[in-house]
């Protein structure tokens, strides 16, 4: 292990729960015994992708109140809720019922900025306020007010049989500390320290500042965040960061599995190249191999060396028995050579 190494305290996974529009069910269920296994195995969280008109999980709170029912120790996480398409204190009001539900053990990740396509989808989402909503920081900040108990109305008290609370109802304690921020820029990572939440950090950052970028600037454009996000933190050094690389273990893969694999990070290669879009995108390369090839590049990245918590993301497109198998390497082999020790 490299000396400036932190040992791997929490391992967990990212699923984005995709499914057939023929047979929805059997998608969701299979995300659901994907999370089921992870906690049989020691993981420590599981997480999932939020996908708006898509075959993806539309509603992942909802998943993961399924999920609470389902399992008994695994933390649930969101990797990441879009606040354009919600209102924060309904939200605020699901997610304290569900974190209820499970016992505590709800991660609500969350992100902000306008809804993907906002053009072609703001007339059936705000029809009356779409030139007007507020996609920023703000919109955070109500979440986090209503999750954390302020005050959300100056109404309360008894109205004939009924009674008002003047914050969100249920109020779950210890879920406002377990709110995330899903930031890939110096400014989010500022941003989320600031307001003292949690920092995901995933295999997509902003190049800012830099004429030109390459793969090998990835993981120190990363770091910068990491310590961005650290420095601006009441809890500083101690402020918990997860990061959410694609990583592929194959140690007990098929030789077909193997190929799948080497296939699909090959195809995504191209976009790690350079920055991407006009927002100059960078893309952190898909890892495949053994979990020996695996420490060592993960221990040559400089940024992974300033974590102790990962949500390995799982590739998009493979079938449930992929999953098994690379969740599977992931516990007993990939995390044990990380230091890492399975829960319960």
């Amino acid at each position: 292990m490299s000396p400036t190494s932190r040992p791997l305290r929490k391992l967990g996974f990212l699923t984005i729960g995709l499914f057939d529009e023929a047979d929805p069910r059997r998608g969701h269920e299979s995300t659901l015994e994907i999370i089921e296994l992870g906690e049989r195995l020691g993981f420590d969280s599981a997480w999932v992708r939020h996908r708006h008109l898509q075959y993806g999980i539309s509603s992942p709170v909802a998943v993961l109140a399924a999920a609470s029912q389902r399992t008994h120790r695994i933390e649930l996480g969101t990797a990441v809720i879009p606040l354009g398409w919600e209102n924060p204190l309904r939200l605020a009001e699901d997610l304290a019922t569900v974190d209820i539900l499970s016992g505590g053990r709800l991660n609500p990740g969350v992100s902000v900025g306008p809804p993907m396509h906002y053009d072609q989808v703001k007339g059936a989402l705000y029809p009356d306020t779409a030139e007007t909503e507020d996609f920023g920081y703000t919109r955070v900040g109500r979440l986090l007010d209503g999750v954390r108990g302020k005050p959300v109305t100056g109404f309360q008290g008894v109205e004939g049989f009924e009674v008002f609370s003047e914050r969100v109802q249920p109020h779950s304690p210890g879920l406002g500390g377990r709110l995330w921020y899903g930031g890939g820029s110096l400014g989010s990572a500022r941003w989320a320290g600031e307001n003292a939440m949690n920092f995901l950090t995933s295999s997509v950052v902003k190049a800012e500042g830099q004429e030109t970028a390459g793969p090998a600037d990835f993981a120190g454009i990363q770091l910068s965040h990491i310590r961005a996000f650290r420095a601006h933190h009441p809890d500083g050094e101690a402020a918990r960061v997860s990061q959410g690389l694609v990583v592929i273990p194959t140690d007990s893969a098929s030789p077909a599995q193997r190929a799948k694999y080497e296939e699909y990070a090959a195809k995504r290669a191209p976009r790690t190249a350079s920055p991407q879009g006009p927002a100059r995108l960078m893309f952190a390369p898909d890892l495949v191999g053994t979990s020996e090839e695996l420490v060592e590049r993960l221990h040559a990245h400089a940024a992974f060396r300033e974590v102790d918590e990962v949500a390995f993301a799982l590739p998009f497109t493979f079938g449930h028995e992929d999953y098994v198998q690379i969740l599977t390497d992931m516990a007993t082999r990939l995390g044990p050579a990380l230091g890492w020790q399975p829960a319960g």
